[in-house]
Formats: structure tokens, C-alpha cells, sequence
């Protein structure tokens, strides 16, 4: 028995006892065949960043191998912009390491995600999941580390109020029914993430929670754990799909939108990395953030501006990205500090038992130091395409490391303490800040582009397509309207409430 399969709520991991990632198309088959699914669904993102999705009726176990191995061909002209209509048809190929069993089908049926090819079999260069691998290659190839990442899916659940037990405004974080109201719906998605290969951390109810014509909005987060980023991004795009599909069943509005409303707190799509030397994490050495994290997190505050093209693609995104409001304005980062752009949260990595001097029978099952350091980018929310934007982090990464004055330059731009205390006015003043609008972002990004195109990894055809579409929001003036008037406010707010 080996407990790790045993454990694990994916249905094809279990019965196939063998993890996900040694998937072979012969043991898709073999669940197919003996759980007798009667449809197969490949699933892959477009340009809005949403999945999308193309069903087949397995007629025979040769059509079967036959989709598994050659996949098929869609049209990528109605995918993605930059492809011409008069050459438009791409194929899509499964990956069968994220098979899973919809949880939501009425006919059994295996989902599995799918990456694009190019007529000539290639993998398509402006794919952003060929992107994202692209990015990890050469991190890994020039620093001989594995990037590893996770995300903090914040969103919001919307439902009539029923008038009791009214939630404190504001005030929601971890908050337990009967105050908050939906977590069991949470406690649900959760596990039908979980068994669609999702490796989830913890859920919660977050800080925003208020009530507004008659109806309770109320804020909550999955966070997941790390693994290989590839693996990170596909899991983000499952889980707000799961999380869609069980609000409509549920007859919930779920939203992901950056901002909402005025005063009220905003959803990030928060991403935590770690660097990893086969099963080692380097973040830290000798008890201190290492040299390696800070090469890191200097080449992203360098190119967080531009970061924010692919992490922050509406114009809502910047009415999140304002002072006193946990989102981050400044380009700085700090220890434990959530007013900074890039934040070192606590890793365990103090000498003390805890577990003991909580449980004291436990004084002889002493377990060795979790390797749980991460550092967290705090600027992104879920209107980011998350295989751009964990591949602009890993790109910006790995630019760190080929800056010869990395180390200073993180030591330059560290804060100890909240960046708008008073007594960092000075040091306020030395910070470059974000940009303020898609417009400001698409200039940001089109003056690095050379560093995210460098090796290949983003296509000129993709950098173009995200300048096109940011400068098409037309916002550079759009928060200060928005500022100035509550309903000007709300109808943006309501333009991009299924952003992402």
C-alpha cells in the first residue's frame, strides 16, 4: 500500500495506482475501458483566459487511441487574435498526466488539458502553456534550478441574505458559520479540485464580506501548494472552472474580479515561488533568505511593471493597486510585510518544537524542518492569463540572475516595516511604483519587451497581441472618473465582473 496513491482524491490516480505524472496512454485507456466513461473532453485555454472545451463519443477503443495519440484540429483563429483566419487551424494533443474525472458530467466522462501544435507537429510558439514551459527550460538550463510556484485564488460568492447572523463588515477573515455563509460550497469546490489533481494548501474566508441590496457578498480563498509551475498553472485554470460550474449548479454569482466596489477589499491572484535543487529548496541557507531568492526577487521587482501586462490585464486590476488597501503600489519587498510588492512570508524555520509545546506526549516524534520557504508576488489578480503570468515571473526570474548588481539592487529596494508608516517617507519617495492603468502597463511592458522575448521564450506575435488588447481598454484617466464618481465606479465594475 503505497499511502501517498491511497490518499489521493484524483479517481484515476487511485485506480491506476501510479501517480498522475506517469500517466501512459495505455492506462488512460485502461480507466476508460474498465470504469466505462462513455466521453472524452480535451480542455485548453484561449486569449479571454478561460477553458474551453471539445467533447468526443468514444465509438470504439481505436477512436480512442486514436484521439489520445493524434488529438485533433480546431480553428485557432476563434481562439487567439493573433492567429489569421486563412491559416487557422492548429491541433490540440492531451496531456495525460492532468486527466480527471468531471465532476460535474452526467455521462462519465475523463477531462484531460490539451496543448496546441502547429501544422507542421510543432508545439505552438505563442501558446502561453508552451510559453510557460518554454520560460522553466531556461530557468533551469541557465541557473540549474526548478521553478516552483503556487496561487492564492481569492474570489467572491454573491447570494440573497438571509438576515441571520449578519457578518461583521470587513471583517471576515477565517471567519466560521454561521457568520460566514458559504463555506460549505467552498469546502465543496475544494474537493472537486482536489480530485481533479489539484494539490490544494488550505481554504478560508478572507477579509471582504458586506451586504448590498438584499444580498450577502462574502470573500474567500483557496490557497494551493507548490509544485513545478507548469503544474501550478494548470491547476489556477481548473479550479476557477470547478468554481463556476458549482455556483451556477448552486445558484450563486461567483466573481473574480479585482474590485468590486469602492472601500471594499479586492481579489488578488497572489503567487508564491520557491527555487528548488532536485528535492532541496534554496530559499534559505544558514537560516537566511539566500542568495539565489534575492537574485530571484530582484529580476522580478525589476520587471514588475511589465509583470503586470500579464497579471493585470482590466482596468479594475488598478483600482485594486492603491495604498492602505493590502495591495501593493510600491516596488519593494519586505519580510512578513503585506504593504510590500513582493512579500517573504514565515517558512518554519526556527529551531523550536512547536508541535511539542502544544502536544507535549509528542516529545519523541520529532519530524525534520519543513522546506516551506516562498517568496510572494502580490500585484497579479485573476484577469492574468496565469501561464503568461507565471512565465513573466520565471522569465524575470531568471533575469536576476543575470544581473551583475542583483544583490544590491534587493538590498536597495528591501523595507523593514510598512512602506506608508511615517517613518519611511524617505524611502517612499526612492521607490519606483506601478503602473496605474492597462495603458501604463502595455508602455511597461513594450520598453522590456527584449527580456521577455530573450531565448525565444515569448513570441513577438504575443508580446503585440497583449500591447494591442491593454491599450484597447482606453483607461490611462479611467480610475480617477472612476474616483470621482460611485456610478461611473460600479459600471466598469459590472464591464469586467467575469474577467478572467
Amino acid at each position: 500500500m503505497n499511502p501517498s496513491i491511497e490518499l489521493c482524491p484524483n479517481k484515476v490516480v487511485q485506480y491506476l495506482q501510479k501517480p498522475a505524472k506517469d500517466f501512459r496512454r495505455a492506462d488512460i485507456i485502461r480507466f476508460v475501458v474498465e470504469n466505462d466513461i462513455k466521453m472524452i473532453n480535451f480542455m485548453y485555454p484561449a486569449a479571454d483566459n478561460r477553458l474551453k472545451t471539445l467533447n468526443f463519443v468514444i465509438n470504439s477503443e481505436e477512436y480512442l487511441e486514436s484521439i489520445l495519440t493524434f488529438g485533433e484540429r480546431v480553428d485557432g483563429s476563434s481562439l487567439f487574435p493573433f492567429i489569421e483566419a486563412g491559416n487557422s487551424d492548429l491541433y490540440v494533443i492531451p496531456r495525460y498526466r492532468t486527466a480527471f474525472v468531471d465532476p460535474f458530467a452526467e455521462v462519465p466522462t475523463l477531462t484531460m488539458l490539451a496543448s496546441f501544435f502547429n501544422k507542421d507537429g510543432e508545439p505552438l510558439e505563442s501558446s502561453p502553456e508552451y510559453t510557460l514551459r518554454k520560460a522553466c527550460d531556461e530557468f533551469k538550463r541557465v541557473t540549474g534550478l526548478e521553478f516552483h510556484a503556487m496561487g492564492e485564488l481569492e474570489y467572491y460568492v454573491i447570494a440573497p441574505d438571509n438576515g441571520l447572523f449578519p457578518a461583521t463588515d470587513q471583517r471576515g477573515y477565517h471567519e466560521s458559520a454561521p457568520y460566514a455563509k458559504h463555506n460549505d460550497f467552498r469546502q465543496k469546490c475544494m474537493e472537486y479540485i482536489a480530485q481533479a489533481g489539484g494539490q490544494i494548501k488550505y481554504g478560508h474566508n478572507e477579509v471582504g464580506n458586506f451586504t448590498l441590496d438584499g444580498k450577502v457578498y462574502e470573500q474567500n480563498e483557496i490557497e494551493f501548494l507548490p509544485v513545478p509551475a507548469t503544474e501550478a498553472a494548470d491547476q489556477l485554470m481548473v479550479a476557477k472552472w470547478i468554481i463556476r460550474n458549482l455556483a451556477a449548479i448552486m445558484g450563486f454569482d461567483v466573481t473574480f474580479a479585482p474590485k468590486i466596489t469602492t472601500g471594499k477589499a479586492g481579489s488578488g491572484l497572489h503567487i508564491h515561488f520557491k527555487l528548488m535543487n532536485g528535492d532541496q529548496n534554496v530559499m534559505t541557507a544558514e537560516g537566511r533568505l539566500s542568495d539565489e531568492a534575492r537574485k530571484a526577487i530582484a529580476g522580478i521587482l525589476e520587471m514588475s511593471p511589465a509583470i503586470t501586462a500579464f497579471g493585470n490585464k482590466v482596468p479594475t486590476s488598478y483600482f485594486r493597486l492603491v495604498p492602505h488597501q493590502e495591495a501593493p503600489t510600491n516596488i519593494c519587498w519586505g519580510d512578513r510585510n503585506r504593504s510590500v510588492l513582493v512579500r517573504v512570508p514565515l517558512g518554519w524555520t526556527g529551531k523550536a518544537d512547536m508541535c511539542m509545546q502544544a502536544n507535549p506526549l509528542e516529545a519523541d516524534s520529532i519530524l525534520p524542518q519543513p522546506q516551506k520557504q516562498t517568496a510572494e508576488l502580490r500585484s497579479a489578480d485573476c484577469s492574468a492569463d496565469v501561464y503568461q503570468l507565471i512565465a513573466g515571473m520565471v522569465v524575470a526570474a531568471r533575469h536576476g540572475f543575470e544581473m551583475p548588481d542583483a544583490l544590491k539592487k534587493a538590498e536597495e529596494m528591501y523595507v523593514a516595516v510598512n512602506i506608508h508608516n511615517d517613518e519611511n517617507k524617505q524611502k517612499l519617495a526612492s521607490l519606483k511604483t506601478l503602473p496605474d492603468s492597462c495603458v501604463a502597463s502595455a508602455d511597461a511592458l513594450e520598453a522590456n519587451r527584449a527580456v521577455f522575448e530573450k531565448a525565444g521564450i515569448f513570441s513577438p506575435q504575443m508580446i503585440d497581441g497583449i500591447l494591442t488588447a491593454l491599450r484597447n481598454q482606453n483607461d490611462a484617466n479611467m480610475r480617477d472618473e472612476a474616483n470621482a464618481s460611485q456610478e461611473k465606479m460600479l459600471e466598469i465594475v459590472r464591464r469586467f465582473w467575469h474577467c478572467g
